[in-house]
């Protein structure tokens, strides 16, 4: 059976899903003639994508580093906290908005509003909205033609306000994988653990030790239960969302894998997404010793 026969499983009325080996890679999943695209479900219809909101807001943040309008390392949030902070859930600011809960740096509390707060300081910075700042520096740059930020929402747009089609989630987790708005040296930060040791809680999955997180993705390291697969590697990235969304990127396997359903993430959420996981590794596994010319069966 195809890996993504799961999908049709799934107890959701729709779902789009998509997987493709990364761009250029030496593994087996990256070693082919063409780029390969394999979906299930309506590539071109557009879901609310809840906190995958979060890698995209990331990145135009990182875009405005590059730029100079920001610094990763200067002082943005509470006392103490830095934009790299706010990054990765570490500022001390709590899920909603409201006073910190904690010292910066001392526990990874997944916080909405310290997205939030990114969002203003490039507004401020750069003199527009930050739903233009993203169209402009991200969405646009990378043909996500057919995605949108609702500024209004109840997260704020930043924390948690895109809605797209699975088209347009695809081309941003190729450009979490294989970067072209930022530099090397500044994706290998973005994917690296970002104040190592620091626990905290994974929402819908409980408390770890550590619970890593670069700068906008969570780190996959050794988390057990997760939301990837357990033959994830564990320098596995991305995020989920909310409304029952998700994207990951295996570096180490060389692919990448996202979706869109009109359900809420839950229980069914944490059965299905690793095991589709799994059932995608196993494939890229087996191609590689052969079973395939491009690393996914």
């Amino acid at each position: 059976m195809d890996a993504l026969d799961l999908v049709a499983g799934w107890p959701v009325e729709r779902a789009a899903v998509g997987v493709m080996p990364i761009v250029g890679t030496s593994t087996p999943a990256g070693r082919r003639d063409r780029e390969q695209l394999r979906s299930v479900g309506p590539v071109d219809r557009p879901f609310p994508w809840a906190s995958v909101t979060k890698p995209a807001t990331a990145l135009a943040v990182l875009v405005a580093a590059e730029e100079g309008s920001i610094a990763l390392d200067e002082a943005a949030g509470p006392e103490g906290s830095t934009v790299r902070h706010l990054l990765a859930h570490a500022s001390g600011l709590g899920p909603d908005p409201g006073p910190p809960l904690a010292r910066p740096g001392t526990t990874r509390i997944y916080s909405n509003a310290g997205y939030v707060v990114l969002g203003e300081l490039i507004a401020q910075r750069a003199g527009i909205p930050f739903d233009r700042y993203l169209q402009d520096g991200v969405l646009d740059p990378l043909g996500m033609a057919g995605t949108r930020l609702d500024a209004e929402g109840p997260s704020g747009g930043a924390a948690a306000g895109l809605s797209g089609p699975l088209a347009d989630l695809l081309m941003l987790a190729r450009e979490l994988a294989v970067p072209t708005l930022i530099s090397a040296e500044t994706h290998q930060q973005a994917v690296s653990v970002q104040f190592a040791g620091v626990g905290g809680v994974l929402p819908g999955y409980g408390r770890f030790d550590p619970c890593d997180w670069g700068l906008g993705v969570e780190i996959r390291c050794r988390k057990q239960p997760h939301w990837t697969g357990v033959r994830n590697s564990p320098s596995t990235f991305g995020h989920f969302g909310g409304s029952g969304s998700f994207v990951w990127v295996d570096p180490e396997a060389g692919v990448l894998c996202s979706g869109l359903t009109d359900r809420a993430f839950g229980p069914w959420a944490v059965r299905a997404w690793p095991a589709l996981a799994d059932a995608l590794l196993t494939e890229v596994a087996r191609s590689g010793a052969g079973r395939g010319p491009h690393g996914l069966a």
